[in-house]
């Protein structure tokens, strides 16, 4: 369960004060949230996915970085999010840069306090940032990614539900397969 632990507060403003504390946040139209902790079998699939992100990028000779979990992505001036992987165009940032700027790529994997949350606002948040042409949403327990794709040049989202094969993200042109995303406990 997610509870509010501050004022009403802009994103710049959250960054300062979530830098200081020890935990995970996300700033929610002004609300800071602090998230659940997490079961072991959340944190491999976390894991998993970051590591199929980094060894897919790594493959490629495009200019992208995986990222795990901890890096925020602004939404809006009120709103930003912690997603459990991502990856990002553009030179390598700064070490102590804790904000991505151009996230092609972000990933969450659902857990029990937060399955609401993928389907309506996170989708609108993240598909309003225009350089994220991909949310993958993972679910542990069946093994199944909801791949959701902006559509070049239209506004359009495209939804599909993978199980199996390789999932192919273009850009930035990587492929991976659906198991790799997945731990094997």
């Amino acid at each position: 369960m997610n509870v509010m632990l501050a004022p009403k507060m802009t994103v710049d403003e959250f960054l300062v004060w979530a830098m200081a504390r020890p935990g995970k946040f996300e700033l929610i139209d002004g609300v800071v949230c602090q998230m659940s902790p997490e079961r072991l079998h959340h944190l491999r699939t976390k894991g998993a996915a970051y590591v199929a992100l980094l060894i897919a990028v790594r493959s490629t000779s495009t200019p992208c970085h995986a990222l795990p979990d901890g890096a925020t992505v602004r939404i809006n001036a009120s709103t930003a999010f912690e997603p459990d992987a991502l990856v990002y165009s553009g030179p390598h940032q700064n070490g102590e840069t804790i904000e991505i700027a151009t996230p092609l790529i972000v990933v969450e994997v659902i857990s029990p306090s937060s399955k609401k949350g993928y389907t309506g606002f996170k989708i609108a948040g993240y598909f309003s940032v225009p350089s994220i042409h991909h949310y993958l949403i993972l679910d542990a327990n069946a093994k199944t990614i909801i791949h959701h794709r902006r559509q070049v040049g239209h506004e359009a989202i495209e939804t599909r539900v993978v199980r199996d094969g390789i999932l192919h993200l273009d850009p930035p042109g990587i492929a991976i397969p659906v198991a790799e995303f997945f731990a094997s406990d």
